[in-house]
């Protein structure tokens, strides 16, 4: 289940033990504790997971033939991304173990993100698993990568592990398990903005053509 520690002037949101698959019960829950910590006093967010994953992503099953996502699961997806892009404080994922497919998206919705050089994978896996990207996760993975990267993660699907991920540019880190928590909370920390309301009008502004994408109703 996920749940809300602090460590100093950080929150961290735990996203569970297990898969941490996108359920809707799942996305309610990880939508809502952000409102606690906009409350203060946290100035920033930290999300990370306490098993083998960050999150193993949709909560679909996988086909031989392209999956037809249902318009309102696929609303609750993007509205996740969205709250997570657009917070008004400094955000950093913490990937513990595996980021697969809406885990590594949720990842790129964050400010900043760090992964552990000894475990786990970041992928985005939608061209082998027949999940195709809905136009506003394109655009999720567009505003945060330059076009070759994104090119290349979304194109082939590949796995990387902590350097490689850090080599193609789809994290900023990758560090030791026991200083993961340690540096994910310096980097929050140590950007914490004067006023967070602009940061939060900031972001908006930044990422308003993938906002607008995520916006968008799902048409299956």
């Amino acid at each position: 289940m996920p749940r809300l520690d602090t460590i100093g002037a950080a929150a961290i949101l735990n996203l569970g033990e297990g898969e941490n698959r996108f359920s809707l019960d799942w996305m309610e829950e990880v939508n809502e504790l952000p409102d606690q910590v906009l409350t203060g006093p946290p100035a920033a967010l930290v999300t990370t997971g306490s098993g083998k994953f960050y999150s193993n992503g949709l909560d679909v099953a996988e086909s031989e033939r392209p999956v037809q996502l249902q318009a309102d699961y696929v609303h609750h997806v993007h509205r996740l991304y969205r709250r997570f892009l657009t917070l008004p404080m400094p955000t950093v994922a913490a990937i513990n173990g595996h980021a697969f497919g809406g885990g590594a998206l949720l990842a790129m919705a964050h400010d900043y993100r760090v992964m552990r050089e000894d475990r786990g994978f970041f992928c985005f896996p939608e061209v082998h698993i027949g999940i195709p990207f809905t136009p506003g996760m394109a655009a999720l993975v567009q505003c945060k990568l330059d076009p070759a990267a994104a090119r290349d993660a979304m194109l082939t699907g590949r796995r990387t592990g902590g350097a490689d991920s850090v080599r193609a540019g789809v994290v900023d880190a990758a560090v030791g398990a026991e200083e993961l928590i340690g540096h994910a909370v310096s980097l929050a920390t140590g950007r914490l903005p004067g006023h967070p309301a602009t940061l939060g009008t900031v972001k908006s502004v930044m990422y308003a053509p993938a906002l607008a994408a995520l916006d968008l109703p799902h048409r299956p």
